[in-house]
């Protein structure tokens, strides 16, 4: 088993924190370090972040530099160095930390050589050709981190967490605050057009809840306001919500170039029923209509949740099916952390 150095959000409810639990659970050894924690500390950060966020971490680099080499004067001797995200590295942490003669793997699951997130990851784009490995989501990033210089990269898909995303062992547990008819819990995100979507739903008589960050930002927030039930989930609530559906709504981000996303493991892994937008990807991993439901537009989602609303057996039928296909398709972190883990010891 290895030592891993890991890099990535400490956040209980963050991808990256469960990640790091995985890994723990495959039997490695995992020291985690959190890049943002220590950006928290920085004299007006928490103030200034926008500004960072938008200029790529430019003007933080000399800072994260120096803890970098604060923690590589501890005893530590990592197998494998893991960044998660990347964005707050750039060319010369990614040269420090190669003192460490072990392998560096960079998981991005977010959308860096895409124009979405502006100037996000101005300091990770020229670091790019120092990772030993680059993990990234879509087919379309394979190529444009060749061209960035990658020296290899592996694409996988999205995954769920084996013991954060367990569903309640009984769904009477289920507090009554988090049961639902059709639910979406996600972020409002300007340009989106999330909110006009559900909008269209609410005009067709669907009876949405939705849970997330920053929909009061959303200018239909007079109309969806009666829909929201709170802020961002996590932990046992976001399983609860799920779990406490009867329809989940599955909406992508176009401006990170969707095909599928984390709810499109998660949601069926909970106990939830996936309806997500029809995509090659998530043809290629449910069987439409016996696994999970998919549509075109905001109208063919309402025609099928009146359909599923008022059929208790379909419903549980397609939900149990796709409970049992997520299971089977090698999507949970530990199996992704396997083959990224195989792939440094094939390649390296």
């Amino acid at each position: 088993m290895s030592t891993i150095l890991y890099f990535g959000d400490t956040n209980p409810s963050s991808t990256a924190f469960h990640r790091a639990n995985a890994l723990k659970r495959l039997g490695h050894t995992v020291i985690i370090k959190d890049p943002e924690q220590k950006a928290n500390e920085l004299p007006f950060y928490k103030y200034t972040r926008p500004i960072h966020y938008r200029s790529g971490f430019i003007l933080i680099q000399g800072a994260i530099l120096n803890w970098i080499s604060q923690i590589m004067e501890d005893s530590i001797r990592p197998d494998i160095v893991w960044v998660n995200s990347g964005e707050l590295f750039g060319k010369k942490c990614l040269q420090k930390l190669k003192a460490y003669q072990c392998p560096i793997v960079l998981y991005n699951n977010d959308d860096p050589t895409g124009h979405r997130d502006g100037r996000r990851f101005r300091s990770l784009i020229p670091a790019i050709p120092l990772y030993d490995l680059c993990v990234v989501m879509r087919e379309i990033n394979i190529q444009e981190f060749k061209e960035k210089g990658a020296k290899k990269t592996l694409r996988v898909f999205m995954s769920y967490d084996e013991f954060f995303h367990l569903p309640l062992p009984d769904e009477n547990q289920i507090p009554a605050e988090y049961k639902s008819a059709v639910a979406f819990i996600g972020s409002w995100i300007r340009n989106e057009k999330r909110d006009e979507f559900i909008l269209e739903l609410i005009k067709q008589d669907i009876p949405v809840s939705i849970w997330g960050g920053r929909w009061p930002k959303s200018p239909y927030w007079k109309v969806l306001k009666k829909h929201y039930k709170g802020d961002s989930l996590s932990g046992k609530d976001y399983v609860a919500a799920i779990q406490g559906s009867s329809i989940c709504l599955g909406l992508l981000s176009k401006g990170n170039r969707d095909l599928h996303t984390q709810r499109s493991l998660e949601v069926p892994y909970a106990g939830g029923l996936l309806c997500a937008e029809r995509t090659a990807e998530h043809l290629s991993m449910y069987k439409e209509g016996e696994e999970a439901f998919f549509w075109k537009d905001a109208k063919e989602c309402a025609e099928i949740c009146k359909r599923l609303l008022k059929d208790d057996q379909l419903r549980q039928s397609v939900r149990y099916a796709g409970m049992q296909k997520v299971r089977t398709n090698h999507s949970g972190n530990e199996q992704v952390c396997k083959i990224i883990l195989n792939e440094l010891t094939i390649d390296l």
